[in-house]
């Protein structure tokens, strides 16, 4: 991708001020009694002066964190040595500022890291990371939490959005460029989360069970390449058990992989609260304990840990050494962060063009995209929040931005005054309830209040503060839905996804009740199974009959088949409490009243928004999910909240239907995809989402963005679709899948996707020609140097830009490797007809497996095919090599 010269010359340019002006005054303080402060000195030199100077206690306060609600978290400065607080941001979508002090909290919100991973565009990395480590200097913040190395193991992951894809070397490619982008400034980048963190189900307490090999090959492999290519500062340790043992006091992982294995000399720091101990966590390697409740494990019990002879003085000393190293390699003493406004504009540029280029054109039939302004009258925007700028994923990477624009608002400034654009949302809004299992929540527009209060969709809510419905409602108000997550999805950066819906005061974040009354009006006469999925006790009464009781220590759907008369009103209940939830109280209430309706039920709100489609040239369905951190991953790949069947009947009355789907996971298309000429994943696009979607529809920019996941048909055919791989039995969830995970498992099953690993779609076609493969080796230890050419020709009319893929095969080794592997990639933007020879060298790990007998990288000799092509399944070339 290609970033205008004036916007990266800001990026960069900072930091040769910083260096010009701060040295000088470094100098200066050198001169005095702490000559730790001499720049001129390397950073071992410094902290090893530095640490002479310092005692038990004093050591033991830089490695423990402290949190402040005012600034969010750190660990305190220690005036008396001029050690800076290292204060913290959250990551990696952009700088979540906890300091309403700082710039009305309000910062540039980039695509999501999936959306990066689509550019499969190092440079976009690139230039992604450095207006992070911009924004975060220019904000008071010298860490970055970010980038998240997670894989996404399986298609419907809720914090798929946060991660670089399914494949490690891909990951690999844009953590690099991303770190050290962020690492351009007194910033230090932190890689999370240390190790198998791939579900949010159970996150706080799963053990995940993996060979040794697949850690090796798959899930390590991006955080060895920034600790090698990087020169990563951080690692952050996660929740979950790795093999048995909690990952921040598991010093298989900790020391012997990390440390010692991949030569990591950064510090380790926990997650927020993922350390459970003192002496076993310190003596496994974590290196700074982030806050936790209340108080956390280290501080004065550390101290005592190591006087009593628990940690040894020289751990301490490893752990201080770690962490001071990094802050003067990267001048945070040097420099300290500020307070600086940002550039709003500029930056929005950039986020607008990463999201341009990460945007997948799925499907394109007829050539319904680009849409031509000259001949469309008429265009139908539909989608629940179509006019909505705030679609992106929540939690601790939920960015406050400093301006939006939604895609409605996108779509009528490009499409200009000759065309109309009108909107209708066809359903009601997404929101954290669209988490839960089971089928979509009740339309609003078929519920009515009790007495009919103000002509309102929705039902009557009364909540308590208690579990028993005791005393006065705390709250009375009309919920449009039954469709209700709280506790953990209630807070800010949780609930910031859904600012059409009302908030519901924290007080019910924990032990609660609530009441629902009204009627439901039948659309359409049939058979109509209707659903609570809760956790605690739920009861459904219909007509004053109970239908369903749901009482379950675990989050679980429970169904009734009714047959109703089209017209006919019935009178709801629905009673709720947490109760019963098995101590899993602080969840808050989690209730969803859903249905299935017989074809041709369509409510109020679904019918206005297929007659205006019926009206107009064009019809764009504008989609979304909700994915967020949090306790549970969606175990349906289904759109939310009836979206699937408004995609279904708009496309009935136009065949000009464009769906634009807004996810950070995959979703399920198999039901409408046959229906529609034209689709666009667009992801979670960040604040300039409007103009980047308004700009790849009517062709101001060709897509080149390609899947970094694989889009299966459904949920249940992946390489992960047993319950002891997910969510797991008995809290153990098994990665029996191997080193065979995304692309490479849906090839070793047979199983056919819907859309393949790397696939993506343009307005222009490519051409390969002359493509050879070439191994040899260089240098005086004879290292491999694998190289694919080829020529690449744009035969089509209009610009583009084309990701060359090269996989290899099987390696000649009884050891059992995948059929197809990643093995380099190069994005190129040619003119019409223009041609270009291009040479990818290929990584030499993919050509290698992991020795759990050696501990060490294999690379066999003989044959191994090469496949080169412009998806994992769209294979033009097919060649080999041969590895002595």
């Amino acid at each position: 991708m290609k970033v205008k010269n004036k916007i990266k010359f800001q990026l960069i340019s900072m930091v040769l001020v910083f260096t010009f002006f701060v040295t000088p005054l470094s100098s200066i303080a050198a001169e005095t009694t702490k000559p730790w402060m001499d720049p001129s000195l390397s950073a071992k030199e410094r902290t090893s002066l530095l640490l002479d100077n310092m005692n038990l206690d004093q050591k033991v306060q830089l490695v423990t964190g402290n949190l402040n609600n005012h600034y969010g978290f750190y660990n305190e400065e220690i005036n008396d040595f001029g050690i800076p607080a290292l204060t913290m941001a959250d990551g990696p979508a952009g700088v979540r500022i906890a300091n309403s002090d700082i710039q009305d909290k309000k910062a540039t919100a980039l695509p999501a890291p999936i959306a990066l991973a689509a550019t499969w565009d190092v440079n976009a990395a690139n230039t992604y990371g450095e207006l992070l480590g911009n924004e975060a200097f220019n904000t008071t913040h010298n860490v970055i939490l970010g980038p998240g190395l997670d894989i996404a193991r399986f298609p419907w992951g809720e914090r798929n959005f946060e991660s670089l894809g399914e494949d490690p070397l891909l990951q690999s490619k844009l953590a690099i460029p991303y770190v050290n982008g962020i690492q351009s400034y007194p910033v230090m980048a932190t890689a999370k989360h240390w190790l198998l963190n791939n579900q949010e189900t159970e996150r706080f307490t799963i053990d995940s069970i993996a060979s040794e090999r697949a850690i090796q090959e798959v899930y390590a492999r991006p955080f060895a390449e920034v600790i090698e290519h990087a020169g990563l500062s951080s690692v952050m340790c996660s929740f979950n058990k790795v093999n048995g043992v909690n990952a921040c006091e598991d010093g298989e992982i900790l020391t012997t992989v990390l440390k010692d294995q991949l030569d990591f000399e950064g510090f380790v720091m926990s997650d927020y609260g993922a350390n459970h101990s003192t002496a076993v966590s310190a003596n496994a390697g974590l290196d700074l304990e982030t806050p936790g409740e209340p108080n956390g494990y280290w501080g004065d019990h550390l101290t005592a840990a190591v006087t009593e002879g628990k940690v040894s003085e020289e751990r301490i000393n490893d752990m201080a050494t770690r962490l001071l190293t990094e802050m003067f390699s990267k001048g945070l003493f040097d420099q300290p962060a500020e307070n600086n406004p940002i550039s709003a504009k500029a930056h929005g540029n950039i986020a607008r063009e990463i999201a341009e280029q990460s945007m997948v054109l799925m499907k394109n039939e007829n050539g319904t995209l680009p849409l031509n302004k000259n001949e469309v009258e008429s265009i139908a925007v539909i989608g629940p929040d179509a006019d909505n700028a705030s679609a992106a994923g929540g939690g601790s990477s939920m960015v406050n931005p400093t301006y939006t624009v939604s895609p409605l608002e996108g779509i009528k400034n490009e499409a200009g005054q000759n065309v109309q654009v009108s909107y209708a949302p066809g359903s009601d809004p997404i929101s954290a309830g669209d988490i839960l299992p089971g089928p979509s929540a009740v339309p609003s527009s078929l519920l009515s209040p009790v007495n009919g209060e103000d002509n309102k969709y929705g039902l009557t809510a009364e909540y308590w503060s208690n579990t028993n419905f005791e005393g006065e409602p705390s709250l009375i108000r009309t919920d449009n839905q039954v469709n209700l997550n709280l506790g953990f999805y209630n807070y800010e950066g949780f609930n910031a996804q859904s600012p059409k819906l009302e908030t519901t005061p924290g007080e019910f974040n924990s032990e609660m009740s609530a009441r629902w009354t009204g009627q439901f009006t039948v659309p359409e006469s049939g058979e109509y199974t209707l659903s609570l999925s809760s956790l605690g006790t739920g009861k459904l009464y219909i007509d004053d009959e109970l239908v369903i009781d749901n009482q379950s220590k675990k989050l679980t759907t429970s169904k009734k088949t009714l047959s109703f008369v089209e017209g006919e009103q019935h009178n709801v209940r629905i009673e709720y409490s947490t109760g019963d939830s098995g101590g899993q109280q602080d969840f808050g209430g989690i209730i969803r009243f859903g249905w299935e309706p017989p074809n041709g039920a369509v409510d109020t709100k679904m019918q206005e928004a297929i007659d205006l489609a019926e009206k107009s040239d064009v019809a764009v369905v504008v989609t979304r999910t909700y994915d967020s951190e949090g306790y549970v991953d969606n175990s349906t790949l289904d759109l939310p909240n009836n979206q699937d069947q408004l995609i279904k009947e708009i496309a009935k009355v136009n065949p000009n239907t464009v769906v634009v789907q807004m996810s950070g996971r995959a979703v399920q298309m198999d039901t409408w995809q046959d229906d529609v000429p034209a689709i666009v994943q667009a992801w979670f696009p960040g604040q300039e989402q409007g103009n980047a979607i308004s700009n790849v529809l009517f062709g101001e920019v060709n897509p080149s963005g390609k899947l970094p996941i694989t889009f299966p048909v459904d949920e249940d055919t992946t390489p992960v679709s047993n319950d002891n791989q997910f969510p797991g039995v008995y809290g153990v969830s098994d990665y029996s899948e191997g080193v065979f995970v995304g692309y490479k498992g849906y090839e070793e099953a047979g199983i056919e996707p819907a859309y393949a690993f790397g696939h993506g779609l343009s307005y222009t076609t490519f051409k390969y020609r002359n493509v050879k493969a070439k191994a040899k080796t260089k240098g005086k230890n004879k290292d491999l140097e694998v190289t694919v050419s080829l020529n690449l020709i744009n035969t089509g009319d209009v610009s583009g830009s084309e990701v060359v893929q090269v996989y290899v095969g099987q390696l000649p080794t009884s050891t059992e490797t995948p059929a197809k592997q990643l093995a380099g990639f190069k994005k190129i933007e040619l003119k019409p007809g223009k041609k270009e020879h291009l040479q990818i060298e290929l990584d030499t790990k993919s050509l290698s497996y992991w020795d759990e007998t050696k501990n060490e990288w294999i690379m066999p000799s003989g044959e191994v095919p090469v496949y080169v092509g412009s998806s994992s399944d769209d294979i033009r070339y097919e060649t080999s090599i041969h590895i002595k």
